[in-house]
């Protein structure tokens, strides 16, 4: 019976079992302490427990550092976006639609998801790497010996600074990829701006900008919560910290994702 159990944990029908319920495990182990973490960040930032000063230099680190890669990268997806369909739509008659398609596609989808992926990628993974620097390195336990909670020291400023910078970030990010759509629209189609910005005012409506305003501060927060709590369990020294960010920025990735699909069956379906 041994050797037929022992045989059995070799195979990789054994070996892919185990994989699975490790990887389930880990999920649901993650997911709790994110909960946990977000309770407790909450909990301060509703009690106004947080020094002012760190905050503004937390949304200084999240807003005005991340905006030229975010606009960058909001542009580009424009541009590209634009440049395909602007063309095609004027040859088959529908001109006078081009610009509701793109502000339409811009404030719903594009501007806040693509700077949720900017944010992740030079935010999110910086904020993660500097916590789990600090777990690895012993700073938290020093922190917690001096009874100052590392939860109200290190997420809350971080969290509240991504529930603040991150509306205005996307705000101003779909206001230039709107401008890079009417742009390259005009260059690819020869479609002149008035006829694309008539067409976009009749597209949108106030619920729009209230969906990517709401969308963008649940993206803000999320990322923050996720990426100050992968950093904070973080062990096993620079490898730890290497682990730590990647699965921040993993775990990111796909909040976002599912937030925009809850927004989208909330708001649209």
């Amino acid at each position: 019976m041994g050797s037929l159990q022992k045989y059995y944990k070799q195979s990789a029908t054994y070996k892919i079992f185990s994989g699975v319920l490790t990887e389930i495990s880990d999920f649901l182990d993650t997911l709790g302490k994110i909960t946990i973490n977000g309770a407790e960040t909450f909990k301060y930032i509703f009690k106004g427990q947080f020094n002012f000063k760190e905050v503004m230099d937390q949304c200084y680190r999240f807003g005005i550092t991340s905006l030229p890669i975010t606009l960058s990268i909001v542009g580009m997806t424009s541009v590209i976006v634009a440049s395909q369909v602007a063309l095609e739509m004027v040859k088959q008659g529908g001109g006078n639609f081009v610009g509701l398609l793109m502000t339409m596609l811009i404030v719903r989808e594009v501007g806040v998801i693509m700077s949720g992926f900017a944010i992740i990628s030079m935010i999110g993974s910086s904020l993660a790497s500097e916590i789990a620097t600090m777990r690895v390195t012993e700073q938290i336990d020093a922190i917690s010996v001096l009874k100052v909670s590392p939860i109200r020291y290190l997420f809350v400023p971080r969290v509240l600074s991504g529930l603040i910078m991150m509306p205005p970030v996307v705000v101003i990010a779909a206001v230039v990829g709107v401008i890079a759509g009417a742009v390259t629209s005009n260059l690819t189609s020869g479609l002149g701006y008035r006829a694309f910005f008539d067409s976009a005012w009749l597209g949108i409506y106030m619920k729009d900008l209230g969906v990517c305003l709401l969308k963008a501060l649940c993206f803000g927060g999320t990322i923050a919560l996720i990426s100050c709590s992968c950093g904070y369990y973080a062990k096993g020294g620079a490898k730890g910290v290497g682990e730590a960010t990647n699965k921040a920025v993993v775990w990111s990735f796909v909040a976002i994702v599912i937030w925009d699909m809850f927004f989208a069956i909330a708001f649209f379906f």
